[in-house]
């Protein structure tokens, strides 16, 4: 039997326009449960992260925001996990309420997701491990962990009362500015920034489109650092981005195409939505260029 869902707002992967500015479309889909999951090991301290990227590039950078706050958990043998705070917080709001109350929570916009990005340094040892949901299934890339050629510049300004000096590199087609902390002696970052001589506080692209800048710490913690235990797809870089950009320029279409499901895309007043399977053009560049060649 196929699933069929009503979307009555195009309002969630982008593409319409109205008064001349380009608003978000996308394909809602909330989970009532939460999904088992492996503990690594218990984490040691934990670092809140405001994540801001640009999702019009040719808009105004203030109008065209989209933010989330990140959780850096760092464990022993420099295993470190870096995910959304809010995806957290609605794990454990699942967790712990019954059918009735998730539904509830769910009206009420309770249960709107982060970034499904979540990010695994050293696991497994000398590796990195980028774990995503895409539509309904989950993937997963390893990789060696990035050599970042960093340059220490004279720059310097203070994070949460720490001093933090300045450096910058290429990677991936982005030229980073970040700033770390000598005192923090940790050669960790938010995303997959490291290898400073002390934690990456505040990072930002040249143009300001990915910025990410410390605004908690926690220096004592025992969350345990999980993973899903999920059937991940596992594949290459470049197919992860590939599929996540396949999704994000036609997300109706492909739900149907890997689900077999069905969806009507209607406005607030109930009329059909026409161009809603057409492909669009992303008005942004995802954080690494280099993928599509």
């Amino acid at each position: 039997m196929k699933r069929t869902f009503s979307i009555l707002a195009v309002g969630l992967i982008l593409t319409a326009t109205l008064s001349g500015k380009t608003v978000r479309r996308q394909l809602s889909i909330f989970q009532n449960t939460v999904p088992e999951t492996e503990t690594l090991c218990n984490g040691t301290m934990e670092f809140v992260y405001d994540y801001r990227c640009c999702v019009d590039t040719a808009g105004t950078l203030e109008d065209n925001i989209s933010s989330d706050n990140m959780l850096l958990q760092i464990g022993r043998d420099g295993l470190s996990k870096f995910s959304s705070y809010k995806n957290l917080t609605v794990d454990s709001l699942l967790m712990r309420s019954s059918q009735e109350q998730i539904v509830d929570a769910a009206l009420e916009g309770k249960l709107s997701n982060g970034e499904f990005m979540t990010i695994y340094k050293n696991y497994p040892a000398g590796k990195l491990t980028h774990t995503e949901k895409i539509c309904m299934d989950w993937f997963r890339y390893d990789e060696d962990m990035p050599s970042l050629d960093w340059k220490l510049t004279d720059s310097v300004t203070t994070v949460l009362g720490y001093e933090c000096h300045g450096a910058r590199c290429s990677f991936r087609g982005r030229e980073w500015q970040v700033f770390y902390a000598e005192d923090i002696p940790l050669t960790d970052g938010p995303w997959k920034l490291h290898g400073l001589p002390g934690l990456i506080m505040k990072a930002s692209d040249e143009k300001g489109h990915y910025t990410f800048e410390c605004i908690g710490i926690k220096s004592k913690a025992d969350r345990p650092i999980t993973i899903y235990k999920v059937p991940f797809n596992n594949v290459r870089r470049e197919a992860y981005y590939d599929t996540k950009h396949r999704y994000e320029v036609n997300p109706y279409a492909y739900y149907e195409a890997t689900t077999g499901g069905s969806i009507t895309v209607s406005d607030e007043a109930g009329n059909p939505v026409l161009d809603a399977y057409d492909p669009i053009e992303l008005p942004f560049e995802y954080i690494e260029r280099d993928w599509k060649k």
